[in-house]
C-alpha cells in the first residue's frame, strides 16, 4: 500500500473518531424534560354516624328565664357523645310540654342541650328563687276578683298597686268621720304568680286567685306589707306597651305611708264646692 493511501486512511479514522466524539457529546447535552406536578385525586368517603334527636336551646337563655315552647327545638346529636342527662325524642317525646313553664337556673346558649341540672321545674324546691331577679324579693298579698281586674291578671304581667284606707280629716271637727283615700303606692310591679282557681264572674268562666306574689326590692316589699295592714290593696293591670316604664323596674314612693300617718299629706274637705278645712 502506497504511503498516500495510508495517510488518507489515517485521516479518515481520525475524522470518524472525532465525529463519534461530537455525536456523543451533543447527545449528552439534550435538555432534561421535567415532568409536571402529579394531579392529586381526592376521595370523599361518607361514614354513617348514628344520631338521635336531642332537645336543645333555640336561643341564648339567661338565668331566671321562664321557658316557653319557642325556647326549645329538636336537633340531631351523635350517639357517641350522647349524655344520659339529655332529653331525647325517643325516651322523652313530650319533653317540650313538660319543661314549658320551668325556670332557667344556669345560663344556656343556642344549640346547647337542655339538662335537668340547668333548670328548675314547677313544683321543685327553689322554683320561685330561680324566677327572681338578683337583689329582688318575693312578697305575697291577698287579692280578690274585684281587686285584681276580675281574674285577668296573670304571671309576668305588670301592675300598679292602689291602697285604699280611712284617714282622719285634718282640721275638721272632732266628730267628723274619717274619709276614704286612695293612693297609688307602687307602679309597674311584676307579678310572679297568682294562686289561681277556676271561678265565675258575672256568668263568665275565668281564673280567680286569692293571693298574688310580686317581685319587688326589699324596701318595696316592706312598704307593701305595711300597706296591707292599714287598708285594702287593689291591683290594676298595665298595658304591655308600658312594660318599659322606669326601665322595666317597679317604682314606689317608700315614704308615702309615713306622710299619711303623720298627716303631712293634705286632705281637703269640700262643702258646697268650697274648701272648708285642710291640713298639711
Amino acid at each position: 500500500m502506497s504511503p498516500m493511501r495510508l495517510i488518507i486512511l489515517a485521516v479518515a479514522l481520525v475524522a470518524a473518531g472525532l465525529a463519534a466524539f461530537l455525536v456523543r457529546n451533543i447527545a449528552s447535552q439534550q435538555p432534561t424534560v421535567v415532568a409536571g406536578p402529579t394531579e392529586t385525586v381526592e376521595r370523599i368517603v361518607e361514614v354513617e354516624v348514628s344520631q338521635q334527636k336531642v332537645l336543645v336551646a333555640n336561643g341564648d337563655l339567661r338565668v331566671g328565664t321562664l321557658l316557653t315552647p319557642d325556647d326549645f327545638r329538636w336537633a340531631n346529636w351523635p350517639e357517641e357523645t350522647l349524655n344520659p342527662a339529655y332529653f331525647t325524642q325517643d325516651f322523652a317525646p313530650d319533653a317540650m310540654e313538660q319543661l314549658t313553664g320551668s325556670v332557667v337556673r344556669t345560663a344556656m346558649y343556642i344549640d346547647e342541650p337542655i339538662m335537668p341540672q340547668k333548670i328548675v321545674q314547677k313544683g321543685e324546691t327553689g322554683f320561685m328563687a330561680a324566677l327572681l331577679a338578683p337583689g329582688k324579693r318575693a312578697v305575697t298579698v291577698e287579692i280578690s276578683p274585684e281587686s285584681a281586674s276580675a281574674g285577668f291578671i296573670l304571671p309576668d304581667d305588670r301592675v300598679d298597686i292602689i291602697l285604699t284606707e280611712q284617714v282622719e280629716q285634718v282640721g275638721a271637727d272632732q266628730d267628723a268621720p274619717p274619709i276614704m283615700v286612695t293612693t297609688t303606692i307602687l307602679e309597674n310591679g311584676r307579678v310572679l304568680a297568682i294562686d289561681q282557681t277556676f271561678g265565675d264572674v258575672d256568668g263568665i268562666p275565668t281564673l280567680t286567685g286569692s293571693t298574688a306574689t310580686m317581685e319587688l326590692t326589699q324596701a318595696q316589699a316592706e312598704l307593701l306589707a305595711r300597706a296591707a295592714r292599714v287598708g285594702s290593696l287593689s291591683l290594676t293591670l298595665r298595658s304591655v306597651a308600658d312594660a318599659g316604664f322606669n326601665e322595666g323596674e317597679a317604682l314606689a314612693d317608700i315614704d308615702s305611708l309615713d306622710r299619711v300617718r303623720t298627716g303631712s299629706s293634705k286632705v281637703m274637705i269640700y262643702r258646697s264646692n268650697k274648701v272648708e278645712a285642710g291640713g298639711s
